[in-house]
C-alpha cells in the first residue's frame, strides 16, 4: 500500500484523536497514543465514540497531547500514570514523605502547605464543634419520625410549672423515650391570649434559629400548670383545659433575653468586661441567625427581648472560654417566634429603602431586623430607651452608652451605624456581624499604631492569629479532659472565614 501523505504541522495537537488503525508497517501518532492503553480501555474507548459527547466517559475526552506524550516520547507500554499531589486539606501528620515533598516543591513551598492546612483544620474543628452543640442531623431527623403522631400520651411532663416563658408561649420540660434512652424535650404551649397565626418552622437549620421537630393539637394536662389561671380548677373536669397546637423543641429554654437583661444589672455593674464580652458574643449568635434568614430570603420582623430564648450549654471541664464570664457559662441564644416572619425576594431589605421614623410609624410591629438589633444594644447595656424613641431622635439626641469596659464604645459605634439615616452608611446586619466579631478577636486599633493599615499587615495578622488559634486547642488537649463549646465554635467560625479585604471594610467602620 502507498504510504499516508505526511501530517500537517497544524494538526500535530490533534493527534490523539486520529483514527486508531493505521498501515503496521508505519502506524499513525494516535495509535501511538492508544498503544499505551490495556485491551480493555481500548475496546471501551472505540465502543464510546459512537456517543455523543456529553455521553462519553470523562477519560474519552480529546485533549491536546502534553509533553510526557509527545509524539516523539511515547508513554511506555504499562506505566501507571503519575499519582496527583494531595491537597494541604488532605494532608495529616502520617502523609507519605513523597507526597510531602510533592508539595514542598510547588510555587507555594512549605508557607503555602501550612496555611492550607491550618485552614482545613480549622474548617474541620468548627464542623466537629458544631456537631457537638446541635446534634447529628440525622439523629434529629430520626426523632422527628418517632414524634410524628404522638401527643401526651407519649410524653411524661417532668416539672408541672413552665421552664421559660416567652411573649407568646410557655415552655415545659418533658421527656420522651427514644431508642433505650431518655431524652428531656421542651413542650411550647401558646398563650390563649396570643392572637397569632401559630408557630412556623423557622426557614432552615441553624444554631441560633429554634427548631420545631414535633406538633400536635391536643387538650392539656391536668398536671400543666398555667400562669395566671385559676387556683380552684376542678381536676375532675379536663373540660376546663383548652385544646392547642403544642410544638416539641429539642432544645429546652431557661430564660428569655429579656428576664436575663433584668437580672443582670448587679453583675454588669460589678464585671463590665465580662458582661459586656458576654453581650457581644449574644449578638453575634443574633446576627448570624438573621444572616441564615437572610440567605433564606426571610426577615424575622419581630425581634424583641420576650422572643430570644437562652438555652445553657453543658458545663464542661477545662473550659477554655473563661473570658465570657468569671461564673456563667454562655448560653446559645435562639431565635423564636416567627409568625411575622416576612418574605424578602428583593435584593435590599426595605431597612435600606425608607427612613426609619416613616418605618417604625408605618408598621411598629415589622420594624427592620437592623432596628431591632440597634434597641437590643441598648437594652443588653441597661440603657431604658424605647424603639419608638430611637427611630424618631437623631444622633445627637439620643442617649449615650456609658463608657464601662474595652467594649463599650464599639457596641456603642455599632449601634450609630445600625441606625443612621443616610442608606448608603447604614449597615446590614452582615456587616453587624463582622463588626462584632472584630470587636471580641480583633484586629485592635493597636495593631496599626506602629504600621499603617495595609491588606499585608491584615493577611499576616490572619496568618499568625489561626497559627495561634490552633495551638491554643492543642495545648488544651494535652492539658486535661474537656472539649471546645459555643465560644471556641464562634471564633472558629470567625478565622475560617475572614479575610483581609472584609477585615479592612470593617476597620474603617468601626475606628
Amino acid at each position: 500500500d502507498p504510504l499516508p501523505p505526511p501530517l500537517p504541522k497544524k494538526q500535530l495537537q490533534r493527534a490523539e484523536s486520529l483514527p486508531e488503525q493505521g498501515p503496521p508497517h508505519r502506524p499513525r501518532a494516535g495509535s501511538i497514543v492508544s498503544s499505551s492503553l490495556s485491551p480493555h480501555l481500548q475496546r471501551e474507548k472505540g465502543a464510546s465514540s459512537a456517543l455523543p459527547p456529553r455521553d462519553r466517559p470523562s477519560w474519552d475526552l480529546k485533549k491536546p497531547l502534553t509533553k510526557s506524550h509527545s509524539l516523539g516520547e511515547p508513554a511506555p507500554r504499562g506505566s501507571p500514570p503519575e499519582a496527583p499531589s494531595p491537597s494541604p486539606a488532605e494532608l495529616t501528620f502520617g502523609v507519605a514523605d513523597g507526597e510531602l515533598g510533592q508539595l514542598l516543591e510547588s510555587p507555594s513551598g512549605v508557607c503555602g502547605v501550612v496555611l492550607g492546612c491550618q485552614a482545613a483544620a480549622l474548617a474541620r474543628l468548627s464542623a466537629h464543634i458544631q456537631e457537638e452543640l446541635m446534634g447529628p442531623e440525622e439523629r434529629h431527623q430520626l426523632l422527628e419520625a418517632e414524634l410524628a403522631g404522638q401527643s401526651w400520651a407519649a410524653l411524661s411532663v417532668l416539672e408541672r410549672q413552665p421552664c421559660c416563658e416567652s411573649r407568646e408561649a410557655w415552655y415545659y420540660r418533658v421527656g420522651f423515650a427514644f431508642r433505650h434512652s431518655r431524652l428531656v424535650l421542651a413542650a411550647k404551649v401558646p398563650k390563649p391570649s396570643c392572637t397569632s397565626p401559630g408557630p412556623r418552622s423557622p426557614p432552615g437549620v441553624h444554631c441560633s434559629l429554634q427548631r420545631l421537630i414535633g406538633r400536635f393539637t391536643s387538650r392539656l394536662p391536668q398536671e400543666l400548670v398555667l400562669p395566671g389561671s385559676p387556683s380552684g380548677e376542678d381536676p375532675e373536669q379536663p373540660t376546663a383545659r383548652p385544646v392547642l397546637q403544642v410544638s416539641l423543641c429539642a432544645e429546652v429554654p431557661y430564660q428569655t433575653l429579656a428576664a436575663f437583661v433584668q437580672g443582670s444589672r448587679r453583675w454588669h455593674r460589678g464585671s463590665p468586661g465580662h458582661y459586656e464580652r458576654l453581650a457581644c458574643l449574644l449578638l453575634l449568635q443574633l446576627c448570624m441567625g438573621l444572616e441564615h434568614l437572610r440567605g433564606q430570603h426571610t426577615g424575622h420582623g419581630d425581634l424583641c427581648p420576650e422572643n430570644l430564648l437562652l438555652v445553657q450549654c453543658p458545663p464542661r471541664q477545662g473550659q477554655q472560654g473563661q473570658e465570657a464570664s468569671p461564673g456563667l457559662p454562655l448560653p446559645r441564644l435562639l431565635i423564636s417566634s416567627f409568625s411575622q416572619a416576612e418574605d424578602r425576594r428583593r435584593p435590599h431589605s426595605r431597612s435600606h429603602e425608607q427612613d426609619w421614623p416613616a418605618e417604625a410609624a408605618a408598621a411598629p410591629a415589622l420594624v427592620a431586623d437592623e432596628l431591632g438589633v440597634a434597641v437590643l444594644i441598648y437594652q443588653l447595656l441597661h440603657v431604658d430607651v424605647s424603639l419608638e424613641q430611637l427611630a424618631g431622635l437623631r444622633s445627637s439626641g439620643r442617649p449615650e452608652l456609658p463608657a464601662l469596659s474595652i467594649y463599650s464604645w464599639g457596641l456603642g459605634r455599632l449601634a450609630a451605624l445600625l441606625l443612621h439615616r443616610d442608606p448608603c452608611q447604614r449597615v446590614s446586619v452582615e456587616q453587624a456581624r463582622s463588626v462584632l466579631q472584630v470587636l471580641l478577636w480583633g484586629p485592635r486599633q493597636e495593631l496599626f499604631a506602629r504600621s499603617r493599615k495595609s491588606l499585608a499587615l491584615l493577611r499576616s495578622w490572619l496568618q499568625a492569629k489561626r497559627a495561634l488559634l490552633l495551638l491554643r486547642f492543642a495545648e488544651s488537649a494535652a492539658g486535661g479532659p474537656g472539649s471546645p463549646g459555643l465560644e471556641e465554635w464562634l471564633c472558629c467560625q470567625y478565622f475560617g472565614e475572614a479575610t483581609e479585604h472584609a477585615l479592612c471594610h470593617v476597620t474603617q467602620l468601626l475606628y
